[in-house]
């Protein structure tokens, strides 16, 4: 168990929902969705090691989503179960990973684009569908190596954003963001490192919903169609002009079908 607690928010009443943060971000990027659901629901948006006011992780290389799991345990006890989880990224990957630990404890997930990498590299060695995440995580780390944190921000942005993303970022928003990203190699060797294999999640009898933008990247994609053809209850929602950031870029629309799936929940059991 950790010895620090995370810092969370916590609005509304009724069952609970636990919502992660994608990579760079804060669980104020669900504050929306939190105002959208709680007058139906408990909803706790936590964030993760190292970002907005939770404890920092002591590497800056090595982290496993077992660790950021133990984190949030508080959490998910205060939320009580069954709980539903909502993730982006790798916040998806850490809901992801905490159900298979725990699926008696999870009633259901929402999750948009699961970076969960080892997912595909498990499926044979580069060249693979996450080329291209893993060349950005190299440049990015050689930045960091140089003591260049915004440089290592602009391969990590520019990557999932779209080249010029950084460059467009206005300026009193970049030093937060070049900051996180110095927590790159860690959410790499979370990510690519997880033993959990794609099988496990064929026991998960939950429902899923799983969410991608069409816009988005080869690596996401990759991800999702490997858990969408093994998840017994997944479905699939995608936004034809969103991209890896939807529930930042666009949270009403990303917002209004988690909310769609919530409300299947209570119809279905």
């Amino acid at each position: 168990m950790p010895t620090q607690m995370p810092f969370f928010r916590e609005a509304g009443a009724g069952p609970g929902i636990v919502c992660f943060h994608a990579n760079a971000s804060v669980s104020g990027q669900w504050r929306s969705l939190s105002e959208r659901l709680q007058d139906r629901y408990r909803v706790l948006a936590v964030d993760s090691y190292g970002s907005g006011k939770s404890p920092e992780w002591p590497s800056d290389r090595i982290i496993t989503l077992s660790d950021e799991a133990a984190l949030v345990e508080p959490v998910l006890t205060h939320a009580g179960a069954p709980v539903i989880l909502v993730g982006h990224s790798y916040g998806a990957a850490i809901a992801l990973w905490i159900a298979a630990q725990r699926p008696d404890q999870v009633r259901a997930l929402a999750l948009y684009e699961p970076t969960l990498f080892s997912l595909i590299e498990r499926d044979g060695p580069a060249p693979n569908d996450a080329d291209g995440i893993r060349q950005a995580v190299e440049r990015a780390t050689a930045a960091l190596d140089r003591g260049d944190r915004e440089e290592a921000a602009r391969h990590f942005i520019d990557y999932w954003m779209g080249q010029g993303t950084w460059a467009a970022t206005p300026s009193e928003r970049k030093p937060a963001i070049a900051n996180a990203v110095a927590n790159v190699r860690r959410w790499a060797h979370a990510l690519w490192m997880e033993p959990t294999p794609l099988s496990a999640f064929a026991q998960l009898q939950m429902p899923v919903l799983i969410m991608t933008g069409a816009r988005s990247t080869q690596s996401a994609h990759g991800v999702a169609r490997r858990l969408l053809g093994i998840l017994p209850r997944a479905t699939h929602h995608e936004f034809p002009k969103l991209g890896h950031m939807g529930p930042i870029t666009h949270p009403a629309i990303v917002d209004q079908v988690i909310d769609e799936f919530l409300s299947a929940l209570t119809t279905t059991g």
